[in-house]
């Protein structure tokens, strides 16, 4: 089994900036693609932004500019930089990974989520 798990989220004045963690650990013989989705209030579900293995990023028009994504393959670990945030970036963000079992399939896994709020 693999597990995703997501770190630093919280209340945060706009303008301000957080840092986002999230650790896999488990059955990995190689993570791929990670990133991050986030679901607002309103409960739609955006992208904010991938990383592929070899640290090439994507990331959503939102966003782009005020967050930057990275990753740690050492650590099997992927971060979220969140700057200059504002009421819009309140949301539970989620991280996710293609990861590559010991049986050599690929699967996806999602963290269970850090809620960002970001008050005015």
């Amino acid at each position: 089994q693999v597990q995703l798990v997501e770190s630093g989220g919280g209340l945060v004045q706009a303008g301000g900036s957080l840092r986002l963690s999230c650790a896999a650990s488990g059955d990995i013989y190689r993570l791929n693609t990670m990133g991050w989705f986030r679901r607002g209030p309103g409960g739609q579900r955006e992208l904010v932004g991938t990383i592929t293995s070899d640290e090439s990023t994507n990331l959503g028009d939102s966003v782009r500019g005020r967050f930057t994504i990275s990753r740690d393959n050492a650590k099997n670990m992927t971060y979220l930089q969140l700057n200059n945030l504002n009421r819009w970036d309140s949301a539970v963000y989620y991280c996710y990974a293609m990861v590559v079992r010991s049986s050599g399939f690929e699967y996806d896994y999602w963290g269970q989520g850090t809620q960002v709020t970001v008050s005015a």
